[in-house]
């Protein structure tokens, strides 16, 4: 049938004009020069406060470490996501299986575009859809004080991922999508500069909603229930609502928040438990302003009822 033949055709040049019109989106995309320009050439002693608020250790130190083998940037901690097994990697000095080769460049490209040396996407379990709002020369900073950290050799096992997640070049079309360097809550002029510093902390380098905000179907944030809390991307767990709408931390007051963030204990006295016990250690590490700036922020944000669904009492 002369029709059936047009219509295998016709759908065969849709499919291939689909599949390039798709290779071509999802394509790596680098800095531009003029980004690169802003790096400069970096301070450790800033870089150090980038790399605790960023919480490098939470992910890259070796499962367990405690005192100075936390800056053994070794990775190794399985993340797992219903997506699959993702694992950091080494990010030491180690120049074979760490990034002890990597340029400033380098790193830059991979926190604000996710995009490794070799050119390819990274999987962003490594949240730079948060790190893409981050000032350049902050990255510079990072870079500076990650150089006077230890090499460690030793790769970090690879992730185990199950089809499609498994390809790379489909993580382009995920960054259409969520991949961004623009604000998640907007203020009006005159807002205080507390707030708008705690933003910057909470949006960019500390990454806050990568945990904290419910996810949709393909895994990227859901910007209006920011900050709500969300089922925990390993186990049945939930992550706590950190806004002060029903069920978060409207009873909180700013001086509670900056001092959970420093000694871990809330207003009612519990400790701070599970994965926010190594956050809050990176936390305690920040100048008393930039936790008094985390405060005045989450304060500030809309609140929102719990992002997650209702949890079941256990049966009596």
């Amino acid at each position: 049938m002369p029709w059936l033949k047009k219509l295998v055709g016709a759908l065969v040049i849709l499919g291939g004009v689909g599949a390039v019109a798709g290779w071509v989106l999802s394509a790596p995309v680098r800095l531009d020069s003029e980004t690169l320009a802003k790096l400069g050439p970096g301070d450790p002693a800033r870089g150090k406060r980038i790399f605790y608020a960023g919480g490098c250790t939470s992910c890259h130190a070796k499962p367990g470490s405690q005192g100075d083998a936390r800056l053994q940037l070794v990775g190794g901690l399985e993340l797992k996501t219903p997506f699959g097994t993702f694992v950091p990697p080494n990010i030491s000095q180690d120049p074979k299986d760490g990034i002890g080769a990597w340029s400033t460049e380098d790193l830059a490209n991979a926190m604000l575009k996710g995009i490794s040396p070799s050119g390819e996407h990274l999987y962003p379990a490594f949240p730079y859809a948060s790190y893409a709002r981050m000032k350049p020369a902050d990255i510079a900073d990072l870079y500076a004080f990650l150089k006077t950290l230890p090499a460690v050799a030793g790769k970090a096992p690879a992730n185990s991922l199950r089809f499609p997640f498994n390809i790379r070049r489909g993580i382009g079309l995920w960054k259409l999508l969520y991949l961004s360097d623009q604000p998640v809550v907007p203020f009006p002029d005159g807002t205080p500069d507390p707030v708008m510093a705690g933003r910057y902390l909470v949006e960019g380098p500390g990454h806050c909603g990568e945990c904290h905000t419910p996810r949709d179907f393909a895994g990227g944030t859901k910007k209006n229930a920011w900050l709500a809390g969300a089922v925990a991307a390993e186990g049945s767990g939930v992550v706590s609502n950190i806004t002060s709408g029903k069920g978060g931390i409207g009873d909180w007051s700013e001086a509670d928040i900056v001092n959970y963030l420093e000694t871990g204990f809330t207003p009612a006295f519990d400790s701070v438990g599970g994965a926010m016990v190594d956050v809050q250690r990176n936390m305690a590490e920040l100048a008393p302003e930039d936790r008094a700036a985390i405060a005045a922020y989450l304060k500030a944000i809309p609140p929102h009822p719990n992002g997650y669904p209702p949890r079941k009492k256990p049966a009596s």
